[in-house]
């Protein structure tokens, strides 16, 4: 108590109650007030619903009364959890963003006392307005814990992750306000529709989902937190949703356990708490996050038979014509269709299908490729809890009969009216039985259990000695290792080999092999070249387990030792160490992303620049739809002259770079760009001399070229960038070639782009013509 900051006055306060509740308790056994123990536990002051009409007081059982006090005990509990604030000491400062999060969660824990407090005023005054208050200001508030979450959580898990709670859990709020509002207007419709919206809860309990991920990963919340909070969407999923059909008879029974349920479901105003009170306790130490380890790939038949089982009596159920996994049979079924509401019901129609078409086979598939531990462990559970209910619901089933006319079937009606057509013996079928997808379910967890096993459980202390002892003694008796050097790999069995054909022969290498070359030849650790390849593959093992734990004096060591960074092992270690691998191959994946957002930006950029229009109309018309970049901004032309001259030879480089532009000698064109940023280019060729055309343009130069073969195609070999032939039908001879170059700003990852527009036209003359001069930037 004396921890938190009111720890002392919750503790009188949930004490108070707990012992209140304990008398009325004592009291309910020994008279026939027991309505003063329902009403205080349930909250619930009508008694007419659970124990008859005008009856005011009725005698509970022990069992009953037990019950009751136990959910007092939880609920005394939860005041404690909900009122004795953070931890004491000086406020840790986390920021403003932190800090109203803690305030809409403590409004959130406010509005929920009230509804339960006002409970009692409610009825008594018969003002039921207040519930629409209390839900529109509650909604308005959970849409603000909702946004808070997204910036809080900003640094602590992926964008995809914050990005889907913020939406999911905007629709929830949103949808949860129109519906209160449509309620005080009478708006049934619209309420119904907003209900849908909201999926019955199931769009809330996605967003609750996705915050306990990411509560999971940030130290700053204890994982008993987190277990509260799957708690109280446990018994969210428990409570009913949508509308209950309670049938002829009342089913009071039923009714009774969900008043209950909702009286324990103190949860979520405890994790709420919670939540908002160790957001201003001091942080815990950093303990790095380690990635769950995966299982070895084991015999992939096997594995292939576990995905296959499931899809085994699907198909044979699909056969039939027939795609549910149980359907309106066994005791399961129609509890959740009779008592589970709208919402349950339809759920339950969707796992019904998904595992009566082999859907589980696609999370069998997902579990043996990932091979965590975690995910076969859910995996595993989840087969053995499905195949159970199948189970239970195949051993409940009873024939049904369609003689006696239409089919009828109480609670939701969910199924199509053609599945209820008996067949030639009189009896309605529904698919095979339940009982081969539970064997083929339960095959498959069988396998999978099979094929990864769980790690072995930790030792126990006093046990540890005696074994450490006795492997010491038969250690004693086994001879000494005859101290074999093993293999090596030497640098010059790394390399390629010649052959007689003079073709180099890449050598026969296993895995490890390449591995102690790649390292070899990295020089990040220097070996001798007679060191053995264990010896190698020992240390870089060892080295793994170092940037795998992540250990601050670990690495710390590292580095004083040997002079090694940890992000220096990244690279070498990728092939053998699975942590550096994954961190490689998320950096390989980043790097392409980054490229292909480079492409797909310099593709838009070049998209958008305008077409030319030529004033003439030309012979030909090439407007490179990709964008095209140099690799030191030249791209030229070489063909062959009758002297035999070496273009490269001919001082054109260096006689134009002052010049500009263009620049040309019989049989060598060149032109001049930027480097560094990608091209929008279009050429365009003429039978006779086009119009000038200056606006719009840097740089308009206009030179002659002589053209002996008549094929002008400019390129640039380094980096494979190659235009179009720009000669007219490949005719040689004398050309002019107006170069026209625009440098524009460009709001995207480029920032800037070069467009190009190249135009050729039979002509005479060498002169150079410069129509507008580059511009001084």
């Amino acid at each position: 108590m004396r921890r938190y900051r009111f720890g002392r006055i919750a503790a009188l306060i949930a004490l108070g109650y707990l012992v209140s509740v304990a008398v009325l308790g004592a009291f309910a056994l020994t008279t026939d007030r027991g309505d003063l123990l329902w009403g205080v536990v349930t909250r619930e002051s009508d008694m007419g619903w659970f124990f008859g009409p005008d009856r005011d007081t009725f005698t509970v059982s022990w069992g009953l009364a037990l019950v009751l006090i136990l959910i007092g005990a939880l609920q005394a509990w939860a005041l404690w959890q909900v009122l004795r604030g953070r931890a004491r000491g000086e406020l840790t400062h986390r920021g403003r963003k932190v800090g109203l999060l803690r305030l809409a969660l403590y409004l959130g824990v406010g509005c929920g006392l009230l509804g339960i407090v006002s409970t009692p005023l409610v009825f008594a005054l018969e003002i039921y307005w207040l519930w629409s208050v209390t839900g529109i200001v509650s909604g308005f508030v959970q849409l603000a814990v909702v946004w808070l979450f997204f910036l809080v959580l900003r640094d602590i898990v992926s964008r995809r992750l914050r990005l889907f709670s913020l939406v999911v859990g905007s629709i929830a709020c949103v949808s949860g306000i129109g519906q209160e509002i449509a309620g005080v207007f009478d708006m049934s419709f619209v309420a119904q529709i907003l209900a849908l919206a909201r999926g019955y809860g199931y769009v809330w309990l996605a967003w609750f989902v996705s915050i306990l991920i990411a509560q999971a990963r940030d130290p700053r919340w204890s994982a008993a937190t987190v277990r509260i909070g799957v708690i109280a969407q446990m018994a969210f999923i428990l409570q009913p949703n949508g509308v209950v059909s309670f049938g002829d008879n009342g089913s009071l029974d039923i009714l009774t356990v969900y008043t209950l349920l909702g009286a324990a479901g103190v949860f979520g105003l405890v994790w709420n708490a919670r939540t908002a009170h160790e957001l201003a306790n001091p942080l815990p130490g950093s303990v790095p996050r380690q990635a769950p380890a995966r299982s070895a790939a084991r015999w992939w038949p096997l594995a292939a038979a576990a995905v296959a089982l499931p899809l085994i009596p699907a198909a044979v159920n699909l056969a039939y014509g027939m795609y549910h996994w149980i359907g309106p049979r066994g005791a399961i079924e129609e509890f959740v269709r009779r008592y589970g509401g709208n919402g349950h019901a339809l759920t339950w129609l969707a796992l019904d299908v998904f595992v009566g078409v082999g859907g589980p086979a696609l999370l069998i598939l997902v579990a043996v490729l990932r091979r965590t531990r975690p995910l076969v462990r859910f995996t595993t559970r989840a087969l053995t809890v499905a195949a159970a209910v199948g189970l239970v619901s195949a051993l409940t089933a009873t024939p049904r009969s369609g003689e006696s006319g239409d089919f009828f079937y109480e609670g939701a009606q969910i199924y199509p009216e053609e599945m209820f057509t008996p067949g030639k013996d009189g009896e309605i079928f529904f698919g095979i039985s339940p009982l081969w997808y539970s064997v083929a379910l339960l095959g498959s967890a069988l396998l999978l259990v099979l094929l990864y096993p769980a790690a072995p459980a930790p030792r126990v202390r006093r046990r540890v000695l005696p074994a450490v002892l006795a492997t010491l003694v038969v250690l004693g008796f086994v001879p000494a290792a005859d101290q074999a050097r093993g293999l090596v790999t030497a640098a010059e069995d790394c390399g390629p080999r010649e052959t007689w054909t003079g073709e180099p022969e890449e050598p026969d290498l296993t895995r490890d092999q390449r591995f102690v070359c790649s390292f070899r030849q990295g020089n990040l650790v220097k070996f001798a070249a007679t060191a053995p390849d264990a010896v190698i593959l020992g240390y870089a093992h060892w080295l793994c387990g170092i940037y795998t734990r992540n250990d601050p004096q670990e690495v710390a060591r590292l580095q004083t030792t040997e002079g090694l960074e940890r992000d220096d092992l990244t690279y070498p270690l990728a092939e053998i160490c699975p942590s550096a691998g994954t961190v490689a191959k998320a950096a390989a994946a980043e790097q392409r992303r980054e490229e292909q957002e480079w492409e797909d930006d310099a593709q838009r950029m070049c998209d958008a620049t305008p077409r030319h229009r030529p004033l003439i109309e030309p012979a030909k018309v090439v407007r490179m739809k990709e964008p095209q970049w140099t690799d030191y901004g030249v791209v030229e032309t070489y063909e062959p002259t009758e002297d035999g001259g070496d273009p490269h030879d001919d001082g054109l480089l260096e006689g134009a770079q002052g010049t500009g532009l263009v620049a040309s000698t019989p049989g060598h064109l060149m032109i001049f760009t930027h480097p560094d940023f990608d091209l929008c280019v279009t050429l365009e060729t003429y039978t006779h001399r086009p119009p000038v055309e200056t606006k719009g343009w840097d740089h308009v130069v206009e030179v002659g070229y002589e053209s002996p073969t008549g094929e002008i195609v400019l390129r640039d070999d380094m980096s494979g960038t190659e235009f179009p032939d720009l000669s007219l039908n490949g005719r040689a001879g004398h050309y002019r070639i107006r170069v026209h170059y625009d440098w524009f700003d460009w709001k995207g990852v480029h920032e800037n782009g070069q467009r190009l527009l190249i135009m050729a036209f039979s002509g005479e003359g060498d002169k150079r013509v410069t129509y507008r001069k580059r511009p001084i930037r």
